[in-house]
């Protein structure tokens, strides 16, 4: 088998044959400079002159002429001709040189060594047996015409031999040469691998995640660490001149790294961010590592584990409260069917029913708190899902309920859970006609959808022309079972806002003249990796 030179080796054979080639033309040159010189040394002692000469200038011009036309092949078939040759030219001058005198074999052996760094198994042994076959019938050859000694035919049968020994151990340290190169390899490309896998991961986490140098210039920054700061590409600049405050937090840090690192907001898109820091010591830079955790997110994840250990909770608790107060609300009822009772005392059974329903509905409002399926967030249009949602609203209001609607130019797109978002604004519209309706004869809602020009995030205003809500009273609006109304529950406000935090949406009370409103500021539309 003739190896072909492979890409992991494909360098190592080209130096190989270069060598190769320089060895040739160095014996050229080398013998037809003796031969020019008229050295009558031990080379030409028993050697044909012209012979030899003529054979160390066709050695020097053929090897001149493959150095130019196969300087660089590839091909098995190439390397086998030009071993071949190699092998045939030094048979046939040790055969001109005189034998075994002549010290040439010596050469032959190289040969065949450096022969076999490019020919494989049976072809390379092929050269060592043609070589060695050689001199033994050049040896034969020379017997007849001068005497030789046992010696002589001792060392032909050494040099024999030593061309199947360095072929052999040639052979053999190229395959472990081939098996460790092969090896090595493969780890590398496992540590490729590894390393396109790393980055992988590290592009899609959801945490941002930043590498500074010792002069705190960004060397890294993944997608996450991109879309929290709201920049498009970090790498090569200082940190300094894109978020100074982030390096105000680094210096208290490396002050005292036990301290937890305040938050910060960016500014370009609202969100507030909890850094903290990583100092690689081991890198060769001083690099340090950031990550950048968005509260919002941990504020999401800690609100539905609260909501699912208070649905629980609730759920046990209304379950022991509705039974006897069903069996209080029955007998009232029956109570109140009595002809015996005057009026003092239907009026009483009448407070007994009443209070009883408004304990009934804060009884569905929790168990509807504790049955609330999981936040599904999506990718949400509100200016169209608005307009549908007042056409509804309309379909199924009285004649003395208004709703109005007033939508601003911007993208409104955000992630929200269109079901716990009409379940919101039913509270909140609800909400707004009961207050209207106390000093107008008229209820009416007005909803503005607009974008804040500060953040250019979504936002949703419920309006309405009551009496408003006192500063006293603000404080409290979203407390559970915190209620201005005889009739009210507590519990509608309080769900609306932890539906808003579980979308990461946030409801607010903003104070007005002429009535109150409720503001619903929406995430950015973008999806979580």
């Amino acid at each position: 088998m003739i190896a072909e030179t492979s890409s992991p080796g494909n360098k190592q054979a080209q130096r190989l044959l270069r060598l190769y080639h320089l060895y040739r033309l160095s014996v050229g040159i080398i013998l037809v400079l003796l031969i020019s010189s008229n050295m009558d040394g031990q080379l030409l002692s028993r050697a044909n002159g012209d012979l030899l000469s003529n054979g160390s200038w066709l050695y020097l011009v053929l090897n001149i002429l493959l150095v130019v036309f196969l300087e660089n092949t590839r091909r098995p078939a190439q390397l086998f001709t030009l071993a071949l040759v190699d092998v045939v030219l030094l048979c046939g001058l040790f055969y001109a040189a005189g034998g075994v005198a002549s010290t040439i074999g010596n050469l032959l052996i190289v040969s065949v060594a450096i022969s076999n760094t490019l020919l494989r198994r049976r072809i390379g042994l092929l050269i060592a047996a043609i070589g060695a076959i050689g001199i033994v019938s050049s040896s034969f050859l020379l017997s007849f015409s001068r005497p030789a000694s046992p010696n002589d035919y001792l060392q032909v049968g050494t040099v024999g031999a030593l061309c199947f020994a360095v072929a052999l151990l040639v052979q053999g340290l190229i395959r472990r040469l081939e098996v460790s190169e092969s090896l090595a390899h493969q780890r590398a490309n496992e540590v490729v691998g590894l390393e396109a896998l790393n980055a992988l991961i590290l592009q899609r986490m959801r945490t941002g995640i930043l590498v500074l140098d010792d002069v705190q210039r960004i060397q890294l920054a993944n997608i996450s660490a991109l879309t929290l700061l709201g920049q498009e590409t970090l790498e090569g600049l200082l940190i300094e001149d894109v978020f100074p405050l982030l390096v105000e937090r680094l210096q208290l840090w490396q002050n005292n790294p036990t301290l937890r690192p305040q938050s910060l907001k960016v500014v370009s898109n609202g969100l507030e961010l909890q850094p903290s820091f990583i100092a690689l010591d081991n890198s060769p830079s001083q690099q340090t590592l950031i990550f950048l955790e968005d509260l919002a997110q941990i504020a999401q994840q800690a609100q539905q584990l609260k909501l699912v250990a208070l649905g629980r909770l609730t759920a046990s608790i209304s379950h022991e409260i509705r039974n006897p107060l069903g069996a209080i609300s029955h007998a009232a009822q029956l109570l109140q069917e009595s002809e015996e009772l005057n009026s003092a005392d239907r009026r009483l059974t009448q407070i007994i029913q009443d209070h009883s329903q408004r304990m009934n509905r804060v009884i569905e409002n929790v168990l509807q708190l504790s049955r609330r399926q999981q936040t599904l967030p999506q990718r949400l249009d509100l200016k169209p899902w608005l307009e549908q949602f007042v056409s509804d609203v309309r379909e199924s209001a009285t004649e003395k309920q208004k709703i109005h609607l007033n939508i601003g130019p911007g993208d409104f797109k955000t992630l929200m859970d269109p079901n716990q978002l009409t379940q919101i604004l039913d509270n909140l519209l609800r909400n707004a006609w009961r207050h209207s309706a106390q000093i107008h004869d008229q209820a009416q809602v007005w909803l503005a959808l607009f974008v804040d020009p500060q953040s250019q995030l979504p936002m949703l205003e419920v309006r309405d022309d009551g009496s408003g809500v006192t500063a006293q009273s603000q404080a409290h609006l979203f407390e559970p079972f915190f209620t201005t109304s005889n009739q009210g529950t507590g519990l509608g406000l309080y769900l609306s806002r932890e539906l808003c935090e579980s979308n990461q949406a946030r409801l607010d009370f903003q104070p007005r003249q002429g009535g109150g409103c409720f503001r619903i500021t929406f995430a950015h539309g973008r999806k979580q990796s």
